[in-house]
């Protein structure tokens, strides 16, 4: 059996009377039946320190804690790739410069782009961030890019609110187009919105993000994009590629709603004759 080690998040800890239990990602505890496996054999395999020799009943509750998600193979690299380093970042920079600090820290070279510029090279990912809404056909171009294997992340604001789309690398992803589709056939509120997009709007003094709330937006990019890059699992409850993230800029909460890519229009039928 290869080495293995407990997923960044999760524990095991040792409860005077009652064995071992382990404290999930999402701080839940749960009992650990070791049966006959040596609790401190299993410790020092699960912390990564000892392959150990081969033992049916040990192997047996590693096996379960690999099954259930706990493990990652303590020979797999978290680094970020030589090759896909090159993240072109686009829009404004109270957005763009927290993330281009955390995407050099994880290992990457974000550099900053203008929309002309998309037809240039092949990076590995594009990135483009606004502080307010998304004028009609701004990103119609972006939407292309995993066409060519380029990955596709964004995020815009409206008013208190910004939204962090789910990245796209296939042709089947969630574009942007389709986010923008999808959010104005769940709301009641659709021509309003719809209006709202395509402006003109009157407003009174202005949302200015705050840098906890600008750091928060690019964590959250800046940890989609590592994840797919470097093959980390996801978290949360919804795939990362379906997931649409609402973040409330006043308290800084995030909600997740579940997004699908739209079907293209079936062509109308021909009339005979």
């Amino acid at each position: 059996m290869s080495r293995n080690r407990l997923v960044p998040g999760v524990e095991v800890v040792a409860v005077p009377g009652r064995g071992l239990a382990v404290r999930t990602a999402e701080g839940e505890f749960l009992s650990v039946r070791t049966g006959d496996a040596d609790e401190d054999t299993l410790l020092s395999r699960l912390s990564g320190t000892a392959a150990g020799e081969p033992d049916d009943e040990l192997d047996r509750v590693v096996r379960a804690f690999e099954d259930a998600g706990y493990l990652v193979d303590g020979a797999r690299s978290s680094r970020w790739p030589a090759d896909r380093r090159d993240v072109r970042l686009l829009g404004d920079p109270v957005l763009t410069e927290p993330l281009a600090a955390l995407l050099r820290a994880l290992g990457a070279e974000p550099t900053r782009a203008a929309p002309d510029d998309l037809s240039d090279g092949n990076p590995a990912a594009v990135v483009w961030c606004l502080d307010g809404p998304v004028p009609e056909g701004l990103w119609d171009a972006a939407d292309r890019l995993p066409e060519r294997g380029i990955a596709w992340l964004r995020c815009h604001r409206e008013g208190w609110q910004a939204y962090v789309e789910p990245l796209a690398a296939t042709p089947g992803d969630v574009t942007s187009a389709h986010v923008r589709a999808r959010r104005l056939a769940a709301t009641p509120a659709y021509r309003e919105l719809a209006a709202y997009w395509s402006g003109p709007r009157t407003s009174g003094a202005p949302v200015h993000l705050t840098a906890p709330a600008a750091g928060l937006l690019a964590a959250l990019l800046a940890d989609d994009l590592s994840r797919w890059i470097t093959g980390a699992p996801d978290t949360g409850d919804l795939p990362a590629r379906r997931r649409l993230r609402r973040v409330d800029l006043r308290t800084l909460t995030v909600t997740e709603h579940a997004v699908l890519p739209v079907p293209d229009v079936a062509p109308m039928p021909k009339k005979a004759g």
